[in-house]
């Protein structure tokens, strides 16, 4: 399992700087195709596929261009067998601090995210002031 994290881990990597740089083709190498995104944080539940969500993030201002500092971490990864598992993670862009769970799978073009699940909540943005 230890080759397996440190994989994983490889991935969270792409994954957190694919969204501090907006950059879908990093994205696209994390994501399943078939993967989805699900937020239940507003009124009505928000659940898109990747066709759906990269346009979303192609469309946005890099938080590295506003020159955001970046706040990202890994909180658990948790295996469930060999194949499948599931890595609880935070980040924020902006004002929004996203708490993130993301279902792993291995497949043949490795580990790829096949569900993100997530809450986020409105913060001031007081990192860019102190770091």
């Amino acid at each position: 399992m230890e080759q397996a994290r440190a994989r994983i881990e490889a991935q969270m990597q792409l994954y957190f700087d694919g969204l501090y740089l907006s950059d879908v083709d990093r994205l696209a190498k994390v994501f399943d195709p078939a993967a989805r995104y699900v937020c239940a944080t507003g009124e009505e539940a928000i659940n898109l596929g990747m066709k759906e969500y990269f346009p979303i993030v192609a469309a946005r201002e890099p938080p590295a261009a506003r020159g955001e500092a970046r706040r990202d971490e890994v909180v658990a990864i948790t295996f469930a067998g060999e194949k499948t598992a599931l890595v609880q993670a935070r980040c924020a862009i902006g004002e929004r601090h996203f708490s993130d769970f993301l279902s792993f799978i291995h497949t043949a073009a490795g580990w790829r995210i096949v569900a993100k699940v997530f809450h986020y909540e409105t913060l001031p943005n007081l990192a860019s002031d102190t770091e």
